[in-house]
């Protein structure tokens, strides 16, 4: 059995995503975690 880590970017920076992604990047993270809201069937919080 393998672990994946895989963060959510949904707290992320976006205006400063390039860096937000490196860190993902440089920390280890095999995934990332993308959630898309549509304000329907979840809260839009962004």
């Amino acid at each position: 059995m393998t672990i994946k880590l895989a963060p959510s970017i949904l707290d992320a920076e976006f205006t400063c995503l390039e860096r937000e992604l490196r860190k993902i990047e440089n920390g280890g993270a095999d995934l990332i975690h993308l959630d898309i809201m549509d304000a329907n069937f979840v809260p839009n919080i962004s």
